[in-house]
């Protein structure tokens, strides 16, 4: 039994099992880590029989195709309370594993973006997360300010976690073939426990900054911006001359506290 890679779902099923390896040996073994780990989209397995091998992991999967369900169980025993058929990410997560855990996967290229920001809402119940995403998006959650490539999720998953490049890899080692190159990186949740301001705002203030990313802050966050700002003058402080990618998470946090 075979399962057809459905475009729909961005399924590309990796194949190069020495890759396999590299990605769930990235999963760390700290005993400080939580033992309960997430794998989201198994697909036929290939991350998943090395996972199953680990006894310092208790595993669950979350997977949406049916016919990769199948698949799993038919090769691999116990998978009974381990494998749930749905959609990560409409799940309340909560149902099927205990906070902390830990995620792990060859995350669907087409909703990596939705994928993180789920992680991010639940930041304070995952500390470690190892993924093969598109080496583009990759470049870019690891990506320094300065830079065209620097955006809204790297300055989100920079503000939370710390940004580790594993390594890159080529369409041959996947079935079918992606027209994109991938990359794995791991993110390990840093010690801040609040921003000092608050959190939608932040949120807000980043996305709409970046939204238009080509003018200056006045003219990006013009929407936000409001008559008593205005008359206070804080539309006059310095910051407002620079555009969004020039700012680091801290910086945005400074800005969010203007507004």
């Amino acid at each position: 039994m075979e399962v057809r890679a459905k475009k729909a779902l961005g399924q590309h099923f990796l194949t190069d099992q020495s890759i396999a390896k590299t990605i769930v040996n990235a999963l760390e073994t700290d005993s400080s880590l939580p033992k309960d780990v997430l794998e989201i989209g198994p697909g036929m397995g290939v991350l998943t029989q090395y996972l199953l091998q680990r006894d310092d992991l208790d595993l669950r999967m979350v997977e949406l195709d049916g016919e990769s369900v199948d698949y799993l169980v038919s090769h691999f025993p116990g998978m009974q309370g381990r494998l749930f058929q749905a959609d990560y990410l409409r799940l309340d997560i909560h149902k099927i594993i205990p906070c902390p855990y830990r995620i792990i996967g060859n995350f669907p290229y087409n909703i990596s973006s939705q994928i993180f920001f789920k992680i991010l809402d639940d930041k304070d119940c995952v500390p470690e997360v190892v993924c093969m995403i598109q080496k583009e998006v990759a470049d870019r959650i690891a990506e320094k300010p300065g830079t065209k490539t620097y955006g809204i999720l790297s300055v989100l998953l920079q503000a939370w976690y710390d940004i580790e490049y594993i390594v890159a890899v080529g369409p041959g080692a996947f079935a079918p073939p992606p027209k994109v190159k991938s990359a794995v990186i791991r993110l390990k949740r840093n010690s801040r426990k609040e921003l000092g301001v608050d959190e939608k705002l932040f949120k807000q203030v980043v996305k709409t900054a970046f939204n238009q990313r080509r003018k200056t802050l006045r003219n990006a966050l013009k929407p936000m911006i409001t008559e008593k700002m205005i008359s206070e003058g804080i539309v006059e402080d310095p910051v407002f001359n620079l555009r969004a990618e020039q700012l680091g998470v801290e910086d945005f946090v400074e800005l969010t506290r203007l507004f």
